[in-house]
Order: structure tokens, then sequence, then C-alpha cells
């Protein structure tokens, strides 16, 4: 993080990949959802690559490992329909905290942070799945794939959440797994802090312009406390 910039005064926090490894419950709705279509189970290596660019890309991604474009396009509000159905049956059943999450969530606020989370998932899978992991407490703002005009990489959720705490964007850090994440924060103008473990499209966590790696939510809190000389 630069030298002599302004302090950071709230974090804006992606979900999946970041807080929860939810690979395990797509992996069970979208093989129900593919069950549908007489369609082969897929495993969470094939479908790890995927997350993170909204339920939308995910299901034509998914439809594309077997169907051509034409048909991809007429199964689709099926497809949908299917996934969100088995999605919200499960939603959270094999969905597992990284290490460090709740530590550093706690840490953010200790040290006077306003916290936001910003996901592409839709909104009402990123409600229920925050309330059932106990993450729901420490967030003033959630904005959900669907909540606003454009998703990550639109720098829209990050401008708006900037704009409900009244804060410039260079006093708002960004923590995500994923160039979505850093593309937003660079479009709005955040700081940006990417963890090593989660998704990205399945490209290497180094390859994402960001303001520097942290293992975890704690180190990231430690790391805006030495920013903020406290």
């Amino acid at each position: 993080m630069r030298a002599g910039a302004a302090a950071i005064k709230a974090a804006i926090i992606d979900l999946d990949g970041t807080m929860l490894d939810t690979v395990p419950d797509f992996e069970l709705a979208l093989n129900a959802m593919r069950a549908e279509f007489h369609l082969a189970p897929i495993t969470q290596a094939v479908i790890k690559p995927m997350v993170g660019k909204g339920s939308e890309k995910l299901i034509r991604d998914v439809l594309s490992l077997d169907f051509d474009p034409d048909r991809v396009e007429s199964v689709f509000d099926a497809a949908m329909a299917a996934y969100q159905h088995h999605y919200l049956a499960i939603n959270g059943d094999r969905s597992v905290l990284f290490d460090g999450v709740i530590e550093g969530l706690q840490a953010l606020r200790a040290l006077g942070l306003r916290l936001a989370c910003v996901t592409n998932k839709p909104i009402s899978f990123t409600t229920p799945l925050l309330a059932q992991k106990g993450l729901a407490p420490y967030f003033e703002l959630v904005y959900g794939g669907d909540s606003l005009p454009r998703k990550k990489p639109d720098p829209l959720p990050l401008l708006q959440v900037c704009s409900d705490f009244d804060l410039p964007p260079p006093q708002v850090v960004a923590i995500g797994d994923s160039s979505n994440d850093a593309e937003a924060a660079r479009a709005a103008r955040c700081f940006v802090l990417t963890v090593p473990y989660g998704y990205n499209h399945g490209r290497p966590v180094q390859e994402i312009d960001s303001d520097g790696i942290v293992n975890s939510l704690l180190d990231a809190a430690k790391l805006i406390r030495a920013h903020n000389g406290q």
C-alpha cells in the first residue's frame, strides 16, 4: 500500500473464494441441474475456474461443456431456474470458512473500519449464506451481483459503497481473490488487496494488479493497521 496515502476507513470484502470456499455447494447444485438435462456430473476442479463472474455466466459456461451455443441459449432459462432451485436448497451446507476470516473481520472492526460485502453471487443466495456462517453481523452493507445494474469488474458496486459510506475511494480498500475485485477497485480508485487461496478464474493470483497479497483477512487487518499508523 502506498506510503503517504490517506488512512483507510472502510473495507469492501468479496465472498466466494475470499471468505468462504463455496465450490462444494456449486458442485451439488450444478450437478443436480445437469442431471435434469441427462448430463454427466462435473468435478470441483472443472467448476472452480468458472466461479466469480455471476450466475448467468456460470450456467452458460457449464452448459457449454456439452452443448453448442444455440442449444445453450435454448435451455438457459430452464437451466438457470433449476440451478437456483437446487442451490437455494443446499446453500451453505458444504461451504466452509477460510482460515482467519472471523478473526480478520473482528480485527478490521477493531480498527474502526466500516465493512461492506460485495459479491457477484445473487443477493438471494448471499444474504442467507452470510447469516448461516455467522458473517452477517460484521457488515453494514451487502450487495449481490443482481443488487445493482452492473457487477464486478465494473466499479459501480464499489463506488456505490463509497457513496453509501460517504467516503472518497482512496480511503476504501477492496479485499478479494480475483481479477474481478482488482479491476473494479482500480477503476473505482480504491486500494485493493488479494488473497492467494481463492479462485481467480484459474489464473495465478500473482498476475493480479493489486496493492499486496495477504494470506488471510487477519493479515489484511495487520497491513491496514500499519498503513494507518495505529
